[in-house]
């Protein structure tokens, strides 16, 4: 098929690849313009426009698609090269633009999309994110019909994965995005045979996107709760707080069955082992087993502590304003 490609990030990357392993036309990619990225703040090209660039396909980069807004030449501009490109489907992953009307409508069989959630559960900007840190049980892949809604599209395509006790974000990202590339070609290859399904009008739940700010650790609130927002918040924007001072990411840890000694101050070191440093929570006690100071790389608890002081007693701090490790 002739397929027009929508999207930025590696998510998209991975379906991108696999459509074009699966002998799918690329005969068009959309994809965010260059952000400044890294320690240079250097201008840097998304994943699917490297990826794009390096097999030969076109690429557009507007602003905007809106053809009543601020940037009306972008989007007449892409206008133009859609309506050239004479698509049988376009395909839209974490692309980062809201699609009016008159782009769903150039495609001859519309705009498929890749949705990492179950839904409705998780529409929105980051639902990997968000069913770590609220506890899911499972998750999956989504191809959805798209409308002008937001992730409101009838369903084409489900597949569910447990999310394992383990998992962060950044594991699960892999996953999924292996699963939805699989999917998508799937859809494609059956899409004059599957019946959409409407998106049930219960359980909806917004996945907001990630702020930097939601790094900040709250050691009041229980350890179930805490620790799953370590592993959320791995690899983007990574559980922060203050120990003696000093800014640290906590980066892997787990609930202790053990129960923190009576009168215990939330954050409080209450045992250092060789391999964890136990903190007490509300209801229970946090074991550490993952930090990265300022400037430094990622340790284990064992080759942390040989390079620092920490006793029991200390207390780590919920500080809003913890700067990112770097």
């Amino acid at each position: 098929m002739r397929v027009i490609f929508a999207g930025t990030p590696e998510f998209a990357q991975v379906a991108l690849a696999q459509l074009q392993a699966a002998g799918h036309d690329i005969v068009l990619v959309l994809t965010q313009p260059d952000r400044p990225a890294g320690r240079g703040m250097k201008l840097q090209a998304s994943p699917v426009k490297q990826h794009a660039l390096t097999h030969g396909i076109p690429v557009a980069q507007p602003r905007s698609l809106r053809l009543d807004g601020k940037y009306v030449d972008d989007a007449a501009a892409a206008q133009a090269l859609l309506q050239a490109a004479q698509a049988d489907v376009m395909v839209v992953v974490a692309y980062g633009l809201i699609l009016p009307q008159w782009v769903l409508d150039v495609p001859r069989q519309g705009c498929l999309n890749i949705h990492a959630s179950l839904l409705p559960r998780w529409r929105g900007a980051a639902p990997i994110h968000r069913a770590i840190e609220a506890g899911d049980a499972e998750t999956g892949v989504a191809i959805m019909q798209m409308d002008a809604g937001l992730d409101t599209g009838d369903m084409l395509l489900v597949e569910s994965l447990p999310i394992a006790a383990t998992d962060t974000t950044g594991s699960l990202h892999d996953t999924l995005a292996a699963l939805g590339g699989k999917m998508v070609v799937q859809a494609l290859a059956q899409l004059d045979t599957l019946v959409p399904v409407p998106q049930p009008s219960e359980g909806i739940t917004y996945a907001h996107k990630i702020e930097k700010r939601e790094a900040a650790m709250d050691w009041t609130q229980s350890a179930e709760t805490i620790v799953r927002r370590i592993r959320a918040f791995n690899p983007f924007p990574g559980a922060a707080t203050l120990l003696a001072g000093e800014s640290l990411k906590v980066w892997a840890a787990s609930v202790s069955d053990a129960l923190p000694p009576t009168g215990a101050v939330y954050g409080s070191i209450v045992a250092v082992a060789h391999d964890y440093i136990a903190v007490s929570a509300m209801n229970s006690i946090v074991n550490i087993t993952q930090v990265q100071r300022p400037g430094g790389k990622r340790l284990a608890v064992a080759d942390f502590l040989r390079g620092c002081d920490v006793q029991p007693g200390m207390v780590f701090e919920s500080a809003p304003d913890v700067p990112p490790a770097r």
